[in-house]
C-alpha cells in the first residue's frame, strides 16, 4: 500500500473520486469502503466530510446535478430558441452517456426534499425556463414544457443505457427527431 497522503483532502477531490468510481463501476460500488480505498485514506477520516453512505450518496447527488447544469449552460450560451433547446437537448442525453454513474446520483439523492439538492436541481428548472422563453409560454404551460422536454430526454437516456435501441438506427437523429417533435407541438399550442 502507498503512503497516506499527508494533505487534508477537500470535498471537491472527494466527490470527483466517488464520481469516478460511479461512472466507472457504477452507483452501487460508491461505498465509504471504495472510496476510502481509492483515496489511500482510512474510511473514517470521510465521516469529517458527511455523515455516512447516505451523506456521501447526499453529496455526490448535489455535485453531479452542478455537473449537469454546467454542461447545459455552456450549450446555451449564445444561441437561442431551436438551436438552444437542440443542444441543450444534446448535452442532456450526452452527458447521461459519458457520465453513467453520476447521472444515476442525480436522480437518487438519499432525501430529495434537501435544500441543496433542491437549490442545485432548481438551477437546471430556470435554465430549461430561459431556453424555452423564445416560446412565449405562460408561467404554468412553461413549467409543463420543462417537465415535459425532461420527461423525454430522462426516457432517451435510460432507454439507451439499458440497450432499449436494438435497431441499426442513428440514435443521435432519433433524439433530434424526437425534439423537433417537441418543438413542433409547443408551436402548435401556441397557434404558430
Amino acid at each position: 500500500m502507498s503512503p497516506r497522503p499527508k494533505t487534508a483532502l477537500d470535498l471537491n477531490t472527494i466527490l470527483k473520486a466517488a464520481a469516478d468510481i460511479a461512472d466507472g463501476f457504477g452507483l452501487s460500488e460508491v461505498t465509504l469502503t471504495n472510496l476510502a480505498k481509492k483515496l489511500n485514506i482510512r474510511p473514517p477520516s470521510l465521516y469529517n466530510h458527511f455523515e455516512g453512505l447516505p451523506g456521501l450518496r447526499e453529496k455526490l447527488a448535489i455535485y453531479g446535478i452542478n455537473q449537469l447544469y454546467t454542461a447545459l449552460a455552456a450549450e446555451a450560451i449564445g444561441v437561442s430558441k431551436e438551436e438552444a433547446v437542440m443542444r441543450v437537448g444534446r448535452a442532456y442525453v450526452d452527458f447521461a452517456r459519458n457520465h453513467p454513474g453520476i447521472y444515476e446520483a442525480t436522480l437518487s439523492a438519499p432525501n430529495p426534499r434537501n435544500k441543496e439538492v433542491q437549490l442545485a436541481g432548481n438551477k437546471i428548472v430556470d435554465l430549461a425556463l430561459r431556453v424555452l422563453q423564445a416560446y412565449s409560454l405562460e408561467e404554468e404551460a412553461a413549467l409543463h414544457a420543462v417537465r415535459g422536454l425532461r420527461s423525454i430526454l430522462h426516457g432517451f437516456a435510460s432507454l439507451e443505457q439499458k440497450g432499449g435501441f436494438g435497431l441499426a438506427l442513428d440514435t443521435d437523429l432519433s433524439l433530434n427527431l424526437l425534439i423537433k417533435s417537441f418543438l413542433a407541438g409547443i408551436d402548435k399550442m401556441n397557434g404558430r
